[in-house]
């Protein structure tokens, strides 16, 4: 404990009662000062950070207990010891019982046992404080708990609606894409159909309805997917006229992704005009009036 980081108030009307406690504690490492009645005591309390009050009970004008009472109301967390005799023990009794006094020493005292005493009371100063500052630490951060828990909360709430904008946006656009009254295939570049709307189910393409996840070659002929793979990493839409595995002629515009899934998928978008082949033994691909099988247009 460093020099004077305490500081002790004496209290008593007898000037040989202070004189004696200032010589038991002179060597203790604290500040003493000393008042002769209650309200000089009440004075040196508003020029000096106090820790711990030692006051005579018997005293004229105003007596221990009374004094101690107003520095409780005023200073509550200053340590109050009263010294007494026992005589009037059931008055400190009862002072001590109603918090006024946190202890009661009776006259005459021992030396060692004094000095311990205001030792002890420093000590229980010391630890309401710590008390008190980890208290206060803790409803601080429990508020900036609360704090980060509202804003968390908020931020949850905010993304959870957002998220239900985006997943009605993504039901509605589904619907609509549904209902779109031009058939369209979702290629990826492995060849898989990962999407084809109610037109495209209508398509006379194979023998079996569309089935997410099939093939494309299931549903036409080996040259329709040569030609998608060597066009689905450019940006450019091409045209052409496939031959499905129900042996019509599909005249189709491929529209490559871009982006971040630029090369990795294409929309295959159909014409209403669909004509029988007449010759499914074809290589399966076949050009506009005047154009080669499988030529872009």
């Amino acid at each position: 404990m460093d020099t004077c980081q305490h500081t002790v108030l004496c209290v008593d009307d007898e000037q040989n009662i202070l004189n004696s406690i200032k010589r038991l504690v002179r060597k203790e490492n604290y500040r003493l000062i000393t008042a002769g009645n209650g309200p000089e005591g009440l004075a040196l309390l508003e020029q000096n950070d106090v820790h711990v009050i030692i006051s005579d009970q018997r005293m004229p004008g105003m007596n221990g207990t009374e004094f101690l009472k107003k520095v409780k109301s005023c200073y509550p967390d200053i340590i109050r010891i009263i010294l007494t005799g026992y005589t009037d023990v059931d008055s400190i009794t009862e002072s001590v019982n109603e918090g006024s006094v946190y202890k009661f020493f009776l006259k005459p005292w021992n030396d060692q046992n004094l000095i311990l005493e205001i030792r002890q009371a420093i000590e229980q100063y010391d630890l309401v404080q710590t008390n008190k500052r980890l208290h206060e630490k803790v409803l601080a951060q429990n508020q900036e708990l609360r704090r980060v828990n509202e804003s968390l909360e908020a931020a949850v709430t905010e993304r959870t609606q957002s998220l239900e904008i985006q997943n009605q946006a993504l039901q509605l656009s589904q619907a609509i894409l549904e209902e779109l009254p031009l058939p369209i295939l979702g290629v990826s570049s492995e060849m898989l159909i990962v999407m084809a709307n109610n037109a495209a189910q209508a398509l006379d393409l194979a023998d079996q309805p569309v089935t997410i996840g099939d093939r494309l070659g299931e549903y036409f002929n080996k040259p329709v997917e040569d030609w998608i793979l060597e066009h689905i990493g450019t940006k450019g839409h091409m045209k052409m006229t496939g031959e499905s595995k129900s042996g019509q002629k599909h005249p189709m515009e491929l529209i490559p992704l871009t982006g971040r899934f630029s090369g990795k998928g294409a929309i295959l978008k159909f014409s209403s005009d669909v004509q029988k082949s007449d010759c499914a033994a074809a290589n399966g691909l076949s050009g506009r009036s005047g154009e080669s099988p499988g030529q872009d247009y």
